[in-house]
C-alpha cells in the first residue's frame, strides 16, 4: 500500500474530509496552508472547475513536500445547470441557493489531486443529487439550526436537510460530503 512508502498528508481543514479519510484506516496528518488562491478562469467549463482548483491547491504545496510525503488536495463544487454554487456568504444567500436547488437535480463535483515530488494523479468525481420541493419553513429551519455557510451549495447531505430533502442520488454519497474516498482508496492502491 502507498502508506507504506509515503506519509499521507490531507491538505484540508474540513472536519468532514478528515472524518472521511479516517474511514479508510490509513494513517495521515493534516497540513493547511493559508491564503491559497481558489479563483479560476471565467471561461473554464463548469465541470472542470473543481479539478482546476484542486490542482492549484496542490501546486501551493509542491515546494514544501518532503521526499516521503503524498499530499491530498480536494475541492468540491455544486452545479445547477451551468451555475456554480459556492459557499454562501450569509443566511440570505443560503436561502436563495436552497430555493434554487429545491425540486431539481444538481451535480456535486469533487476534484482531487494526489501529489508527491515525482508524481501527480488528479481526477474528478461527479454525483447527481435530487431534492424534493423544499418549503420555505424547511429551508429557514435548516439554515437557522445548521448554519451551512461553510458548504458549497449551502447544504450538507449528512445533515437534517439531506435526511428530509434528498429524494435521489446517482453516484457517491461520500463525494457529496466532500471527499470521494472509494476513488481515493483505489488511486492510492494504484499510485
Amino acid at each position: 500500500m502507498v502508506s507504506d512508502r509515503y506519509q499521507i498528508i490531507l491538505a484540508s481543514n474540513s472536519p468532514r474530509r478528515k472524518e472521511l479519510l479516517g474511514g479508510l484506516d490509513i494513517p495521515f496528518k493534516i497540513r493547511v496552508l493559508d491564503g491559497i488562491d481558489e479563483s479560476y478562469p471565467q471561461d473554464l467549463p463548469t465541470k472542470d472547475i473543481a479539478g482546476y482548483i484542486s490542482q492549484k491547491k496542490a501546486a501551493a504545496y509542491r515546494q514544501s513536500i518532503a521526499a516521503d510525503e503524498l499530499i491530498i488536495t480536494a475541492d468540491t463544487i455544486v452545479i445547477l445547470g451551468e451555475k456554480v454554487m459556492g459557499k454562501p456568504k450569509d443566511a440570505g444567500e443560503a436561502k436563495t441557493m436552497l430555493h434554487e436547488l429545491s425540486g431539481k437535480t444538481h451535480q456535486v463535483i469533487t476534484g482531487v489531486c494526489l501529489t508527491t515530488r515525482e508524481k501527480q494523479v488528479c481526477f474528478s468525481v461527479e454525483t447527481d443529487v435530487t431534492f424534493k420541493t423544499l418549503s420555505d419553513s424547511e429551508i429557514t429551519y435548516y439554515i437557522d439550526h445548521y448554519h451551512p455557510f461553510d458548504k458549497a451549495g449551502a447544504y450538507g447531505i449528512q445533515e437534517w436537510i439531506g435526511h428530509v430533502g434528498v429524494t435521489g442520488m446517482n453516484g457517491s454519497y461520500f463525494n457529496v460530503m466532500g471527499l470521494p474516498v472509494q476513488r481515493i482508496y483505489e488511486a492510492l492502491k494504484d499510485f
